[in-house]
């Protein structure tokens, strides 16, 4: 009776502690989640309310460029700011509960097959290229072979539902544009994962991206899903910040008449709004509507700026060199504009 109840007053023990431990993870992942979801509002707010007061006070104390500057800045930081915050959360998800023998078993084993794989996922993913940075990264900390990692980062704001819908939506009456974007971004992605299997160096990498054995335990769990998360969002920010401030100099230092130059050569014309997609930063959910209002361009060359945005832009580049290092950022970038640029102009001299 005596064995009996010890048992039993263990077991109630060991039970008791079990739920101060999930209750203990609870809180923290709340308190987490709290701050981070304040933080973003917060950045919402203040960059909204800027985004209206900031050029009446430029105009008042300067010139239309620095009000115009202002507006841009802004416009782009907080298209970013929300998925940004989604692509944290999931980051942190994945490198706090996901275990590295779940992306084993959904990816082939061969890198060269698991590229197509990692890439037809990027649809199941409802953000922007602020999100898939973090996410890419996660994978890699994971497990997952550097070439589907950057599959899945160029194909998941380029081919999800809501930007296809989005695109739909903007050429009404036009599935043609729809099925060339899928197509020529799918393209993009996976070439680009190929690339890496056959010239890639693991050196081009931080080494911090290699995962290591017998980690320890305040990397997962609900502890690490919050060091993660803050981790994660800060670091990101910064970056989007920078790209966004980039994105807004070029916008005022470019006169419109220069522009107008390209527009009647098809070929010059695919490869300026490719250049404008990487300077203008236009978030992957609302580029369709910023190409259908190019009417003077060919449906070629208003594909071409889709396909490459969402895939190289300046916050992009910004978040990628903060998040893999700059000379990673600078030698992929520029590779995965020439890929997307062929891919545009063979897809739509195919489908439009």
């Amino acid at each position: 009776m005596e064995t009996r109840g010890a048992d039993l007053g263990g077991a109630d023990t060991s039970g008791a502690g079990n739920r101060r431990r999930v209750a203990d993870g609870a809180r923290l992942v709340v308190r987490a989640l709290v701050y981070v979801v304040v933080g973003g509002v917060a950045l919402v707010v203040i960059a909204t309310v800027g985004s209206v007061l900031g050029p009446m006070v430029a105009l008042d104390i300067a010139t239309p460029a620095m009000a115009a500057w202002w507006t841009v800045f802004t416009a782009v930081a907080v298209q970013g700011i929300p998925f940004l915050l989604l692509g944290t959360v999931v980051s942190a998800a994945i490198g706090a509960f996901v275990p590295e023998r779940v992306f084993r078993r959904v990816l082939p084993k061969n890198p060269a097959l698991a590229v197509p794989v990692a890439g037809a996922a990027g649809a199941v993913l409802p953000g922007c290229e602020c999100a898939s940075v973090p996410v890419a990264d996660s994978l890699m900390r994971r497990g997952v072979a550097p070439a589907a990692a950057l599959a899945f980062l160029l194909s998941a704001p380029a081919i999800n539902p809501v930007v296809l819908v989005a695109t739909s939506i903007a050429f009404p009456g036009n599935p043609a544009m729809v099925g060339a974007r899928l197509v020529a971004s799918l393209a993009t992605a996976v070439v680009m994962g190929w690339l890496w299997v056959r010239f890639g160096k693991e050196e081009w990498l931080p080494t911090r991206r290699t995962p290591q054995a017998g980690a320890g335990a305040s990397t997962v769990g609900w502890r690490g899903f919050r060091d993660g998360l803050q981790h994660d969002f800060l670091h990101a920010g910064g970056f989007l910040v920078l790209g966004a401030a980039a994105a807004a100099t070029f916008n005022i230092l470019v006169p419109r008449s220069l522009l107008d130059v390209f527009t009647g050569s098809p070929w010059l014309s695919v490869l300026l709004l490719a250049v404008l997609a990487v300077v203008l930063c236009v978030c992957s959910e609302a580029d369709a509507f910023v190409a259908a209002s190019l009417t003077g361009f060919s449906p070629t060359a208003r594909l071409a700026f889709m396909v490459v945005g969402p895939m190289v832009d300046l916050k992009l580049i910004a978040l990628q060199a903060g998040t893999f290092g700059r000379a990673f950022a600078v030698r992929f970038s520029a590779v995965s504009w020439v890929v997307a640029v062929v891919s545009s102009g063979v897809v739509g001299w195919w489908l439009l």
